[in-house]
């Protein structure tokens, strides 16, 4: 029994590491302008399955995560590989992982337009449909956009993963989950040949896109669905409204921490009414319980 709490102790340290040596390079202040906005961000997560966790940049599970900056513009995403896959033998975090990796790339060399999250998401996708080693698999993913000189935030969001903005303790933006039906959200797909047919596989443009004006403070929460569907609202804004106005990247990292663990926790109470569980009973199932999964949190405030 202690040799089990000691392996998992480690196990948690090492997944709260990989998240506090990754501090978003958003957090790096500009000097060049007065007034110009910016993301200061930590990232924090768990695999779903620690025991046989391998621990790579960039990725907690099956989830992958990126931050990003050009010019004017901070972005952060993150995407959830469908675990599915894993029955075709076939690696779900990688289709999710190069899906980011690509986003990153793209942002860093210019690539991409600040006001079009949608385009950044479709030309990361298209990479991937044309590599020359097919990345099988699907996955959702939210993508993130700060116009550092206008203040504006845009977005794009296909599936289940997703953001919330928070506010004077308020939350004033999120996104809207995309669901075909129960537990099967919109998802970006590369399926093996003559599995077309039988794979679900939204197209990048149909990605849910918003924009709005950010102010000093506000908290953006950028999270998988491991996240929401374990996470009760008024559990997570008591967390964010911790990080209100702050930008002390080291104390971001604390509340991303205590959301990730927070999550990871209620994933495998199996007497706790998730939100996951909630929405199963609303659906006609009979539930209960929270839902182990891959947990990603990204977390951030805008300075200005």
């Amino acid at each position: 029994m202690m040799q089990s709490i000691v392996w998992t102790g480690r196990l948690l340290s090492r997944a709260l590491w990989n998240g506090i040596s990754n501090y978003s390079n958003c957090a790096e202040p500009n000097v060049n302008r007065k007034r110009e906005s910016r993301i200061v961000s930590a990232v924090c997560g768990f695999p779903k399955e620690l025991a046989h966790a391998r621990f790579k940049k960039g990725q907690f599970g099956d989830d992958a995560w990126f931050t990003a900056k050009y010019k004017s513009a901070d972005v952060i995403g993150v995407a959830d590989g469908v675990g599915g896959w894993r029955h075709y033998g076939i690696d779900p975090g990688e289709f999710s992982a190069f899906l980011m990796r690509t986003c990153e790339r793209l942002v860093s060399s210019g690539r991409f337009i600040t006001t079009e999250p949608a385009g950044l998401l479709a030309r990361s996708y298209y990479e991937l449909l044309e590599s020359k080693q097919p990345i099988l698999g699907s996955s959702t993913a939210c993508v993130i956009v700060l116009n550092r000189e206008t203040n504006m935030v845009y977005t794009a969001n296909i599936g289940d993963s997703g953001f919330v903005i928070v506010r004077h303790g308020e939350v004033v933006h999120r996104s809207e989950e995309q669901q075909h039906y129960f537990n099967t959200p919109f998802q970006l797909s590369l399926p093996p040949p003559g599995h077309s047919g039988l794979v679900l596989s939204d197209r990048p443009e149909s990605a849910d896109t918003s924009n709005f004006k950010v102010e000093d403070g506000d908290v953006i929460l950028l999270a998988t669905d491991g996240v929401f569907d374990n996470v009760p609202d008024q559990l997570l804004i008591t967390e964010l409204i911790k990080v209100q106005g702050e930008r002390d990247p080291t104390k971001i990292q604390g509340v991303a921490n205590s959301i990730a663990l927070m999550a990871r926790s209620l994933a495998f109470d199996g007497n706790f009414m998730s939100p996951f569980a909630q929405n199963a009973r609303e659906n006609g199932i009979d539930a209960v319980g929270g839902k182990p999964d891959d947990i990603t949190v990204l977390l951030a405030t805008v300075a200005i």
